[in-house]
């Protein structure tokens, strides 16, 4: 699950301001989005892996700059907030929380990735939404991305070097309004876990004894 959570929220992130230039960077105002990712993203590539397309949610606050990613399976979510650059995961079942790295948080809340090109392909429509195709290069490859005006990713494909496109998620349902701010909360009582590897003694894949 953490592989696919901070792979594709530094897709959906990065990516974003990297190709949305000179619009707007974010979404301008509340938005949840509903998107459907290839199996194989969602996955992480593994080997033998189901190639079934899985479904994956969004919520954005305007206001606040945090965002909520609900990945395939439903156990756990992210918190991203991109003014104080931080993400945490959240897994509810065992009442616990994980901070990510600050160099993994930075991948999800940077803006513009050096050396980023882009080019505006055209129009295009996803999710019954209006958006701008742009195509975007960067070091590790090149994909194209559905903006729409007010900043909302809605599709992005990758191409991989001498490799096949690849829509690795597209929004099947996109819904203004504003979020509820107790999605965009962790609740209270949670424990803070460790990062495996992390600080000597801390507990690794599993919340310290209550």
């Amino acid at each position: 699950m953490l592989r696919f959570l901070t792979s594709t929220a530094a897709l959906a992130l990065v990516a974003l301001p990297a190709i949305a230039q000179p619009a707007n960077l974010q979404p301008t105002r509340d938005v949840t989005v509903t998107y459907r990712v290839n199996g194989a993203a969602a996955t992480g590539g593994a080997p033998g892996a189901a190639a079934a397309p899985q479904e994956m949610r969004m919520a954005f606050s305007a206001s606040t700059g945090k965002q909520r990613m609900d990945p395939p399976g439903g156990i756990g979510w992210m918190l991203i907030d991109r003014r104080a650059n931080t993400a945490v995961m959240v897994m509810d079942a065992q009442r616990a929380t994980m901070a990510m790295p600050p160099a993994t948080a930075a991948a999800m809340t940077q803006g513009v990735p050096a050396g980023a090109t882009f080019t505006r392909k055209g129009t295009a429509t996803v999710a019954g939404t209006s958006c701008v195709e742009w195509d975007v290069a960067v070091a590790q490859g090149r994909g194209t991305s559905c903006i729409t005006e007010d900043g909302v990713l809605l599709r992005a494909t990758t191409t991989p070097p001498n490799g096949t496109p690849t829509t690795v998620m597209e929004a099947t349902q996109v819904s203004y309004g504003q979020v509820d701010p107790a999605r965009l909360s962790i609740p209270t009582g949670y424990t803070a876990m460790q990062m495996p590897g992390g600080a000597p003694g801390a507990p690794a894949g599993a919340p310290p004894a209550r």
